[in-house]
């Protein structure tokens, strides 16, 4: 790495930080190593094996994906406004938008609705962008739900009705590859695929220039841990933001009885099954805590720092702006 993309990136994170600091959040550190996994099943962990004093053989803990787990601990436990900054890992192929160590901002905001902390996040992007090109000209901001986007990228008009044959018919007239081998009727791969294949690559842009696109109220089945809207039982309180066709944050309004945490782990773990993938040891820790006090009322995001450095930049690939890349550690 180059000394002055070395300085810029130091100067990002003390950007970050001061963003933060300046609203009284504070910044907090948790354990990269745990037990318990994450039963997402678009989550692949990293794993490695620890002698444990009394314990005749090692245990196997779980590197962390995001420190979620325990922030909502302290939350629970009173903490207040809280933010972390630091390294994450999730298994997957190295790729210019993903190396399997990198950095995240993870950030918890209490009586944010996620409307409100949809506006803070577009205001850390937005002076981030600043002070990487030392201009006031601001990012166009956007908000989209996710039937919008479907219904305006994808010409699909309510992808939540909408049928199996009805997006592979979307994919054909996008030119897209068939894919082979996968199930004809599987509704929920095939959205998915005209979400990231038809859609997503145009998000983020207008009119040639860099902009910033909120898609929220994804469908229930995909709420992960955000609230189901109170206005809509079909639609999460969920959101994700994009710039320049790539994905930079995931947010929700955020869920918060412990017996809710265990139904979404449960319906993860039989996804995993049922994908042929490892079942995960889920987190005890995190349900007793919720169990004695649950989270308060408060939404959250996480934002890939590397992505947000690299678009700062102008870089095509995320490597070019880290220090060592996996292949160099």
């Amino acid at each position: 790495m180059k000394p002055t993309t070395l300085k810029k990136r130091s100067q990002l994170f003390q950007q970050l930080r001061a963003f933060f600091y300046a609203r009284s959040v504070i910044e907090v550190d948790t354990p990269m190593l745990s037990i318990a996994g994450v039963p997402d099943p678009h989550l692949q962990a990293l794993t490695t094996q620890v002698e444990v004093l009394g314990q005749r053989d090692s245990l196997r803990y779980y590197l962390h994906t995001s420190p979620e787990y325990p922030m909502k601990r302290l939350l629970c436990q009173g903490s207040g406004d809280i933010f972390y900054l630091g390294k994450v890992f999730r298994q997957d192929m190295i790729s210019p938008r993903h190396q399997v160590e990198f950095v995240m901002l993870e950030w918890y905001r209490l009586g944010f609705s996620m409307f409100e902390l949809m506006a803070e996040v577009a205001l850390l992007i937005q002076q981030a962008f600043s002070a990487g090109t030392n201009t006031d000209k601001k990012l166009h901001v956007e908000q989209l739900s996710y039937q919008q986007v479907f219904e305006k990228y994808a010409g699909i008009e309510d992808i939540l009705s909408a049928t199996a044959e009805q997006c592979r018919a979307c994919l054909a007239r996008h030119n897209i590859a068939e894919v082979v081998g996968v199930d004809m009727e599987d509704k929920a791969l095939w959205e998915q695929l005209v979400l990231t294949e038809v859609i997503e690559p145009k998000l983020g842009t207008v009119g040639g220039e860099l902009s910033i696109t909120f898609v929220c109220h994804y469908p229930a089945s995909q709420a992960a841990l955000a609230k189901i809207s109170s206005d809509n039982p079909d639609v999460a309180e969920r959101f994700e933001v994009f710039v320049n066709g790539m994905e930079l944050a995931n947010g929700y309004h955020e869920l918060e009885e412990a017996e809710h945490y265990r139904a979404r782990f449960d319906a993860s773990l039989q996804e995993r099954k049922e994908l042929g993938y490892p079942s995960v040891p889920i987190d005890e820790n995190l349900l007793s805590t919720l169990a004695q006090q649950p989270l308060p009322n408060c939404s959250g995001v996480a934002l890939g720092v590397d992505r947000l450095f690299a678009l700062q930049q102008g870089f095509d690939n995320i490597r070019q702006g880290i220090a060592f890349g996996l292949q160099e550690s």
